[in-house]
């Protein structure tokens, strides 16, 4: 990205930045939630590191990634940036074990704990490194043929043994809901938030993350107990309409 693009390109994100933490906050001010216990995510999987900084420069210091590559190619750019100090990237896509090793010390989360075998395998590789890996166990709360994760009872029937790994921390729990469809995102939220406060009770872990909300349904996850929103396209693409 030029300098002249770049001019152009810095209002656009900041403009957009305010109007997203505007509707978080109206969302959040709606059912008594305080804005600032709601994290922007901006998932960063479409651009470069010349947009990562820009973002930054306007406000953004939360990051993700959805494969592994890319996620540690951009962390590496981050380091070598002394202004990008306090970045943070995390891994919200699918994660295979033979990927671990570029994901570790470079996510500082992982949304997509998606498998007993891949908390297992995550867990062996976190101990090799000496490092503990923060998650989020990923449900699949409609059972979506299409989409990875844990069912509600399967995520009731694997906490235990998810406590009993070493090497890594569980912090809450992540969704997606299916696109354009309110009602079924509603469904969907409602019922993590409902999740995680069983597993809460029943596990004595505070699971104080709840990540879910994109770019088409962040508002309605905000309004439904949400800590984390991934948001993408709102963010960076200025074509984006629902703005």
């Amino acid at each position: 990205m030029d300098e002249r693009s770049k001019e152009e390109y810095r209002p656009f994100l900041e403009r957009r930045r305010r109007e997203l933490v505007d509707r978080i906050g109206q969302a959040a001010r709606r059912v008594s939630r305080e804005p600032s216990d709601i994290q922007l995510v901006a998932v960063s999987k479409t651009v470069g590191n010349d947009e990562v900084a820009l973002a930054h420069e306007v406000g953004y210091s939360t990051f993700a990634e959805n494969r592994p590559q890319e996620l540690k190619r951009k962390v590496a750019a981050a380091r070598l940036n002394p202004a990008l100090a306090d970045v943070r990237f995390h891994m919200i896509g699918n994660l295979q074990t033979n990927k671990i090793n570029r994901v570790l010390g470079n996510a500082t989360l992982v949304h997509s704990l998606s498998s007993a075998h891949l908390a297992q395998a995550l867990s062996r590789r976190s101990l090799l490194q000496d490092v503990v890996t923060p998650c989020l166990m990923e449900v699949n709360m409609l059972g979506e043929e299409t989409k990875k994760g844990f069912s509600p009872d399967e995520a009731r029937e694997v906490l235990e043994v998810i406590m009993g790994l070493d090497g890594i921390s569980l912090k809450g729990l992540m969704t997606m809901a299916p696109a354009r469809n309110p009602s079924a995102a509603r469904k969907a939220f409602c019922g993590l938030r409902e999740l995680r406060d069983e597993l809460r009770e029943r596990s004595g872990l505070e699971l104080e993350e709840l990540s879910c909300g994109m770019s088409g349904d962040f508002e309605i996850a905000v309004e439904e107990g949400s800590t984390l929103v991934r948001l993408g396209r709102i963010v960076f693409d200025p074509t984006y309409e629902d703005v």
